[in-house]
């Protein structure tokens, strides 16, 4: 019986280690996919920023005359 109560305590230990690895293991994910939206945020503002310019340019070229 103390085998059986000493083999479940084991799996339980093992268990609350693991819990505790992927609890760790998902705030760092979480932390990546944050970054990587912030990355993703700055570069559509700098594309739009450079379409903006584009755009502001091709205005102010001349007509092409046919």
């Amino acid at each position: 019986m103390q085998s059986e109560f000493d083999a479940l305590d084991q799996k339980l230990a093992q268990l609350v280690q693991l819990t505790q690895r992927l609890r760790a293991e998902n705030m760092e994910l979480r932390q990546h996919v944050a970054a990587a939206l912030n990355e993703q945020r700055k570069g559509q503002d700098k594309l739009s920023q450079a379409a903006q310019r584009v755009e502001s340019i091709l205005e102010h070229l001349p007509a092409e005359s046919a």
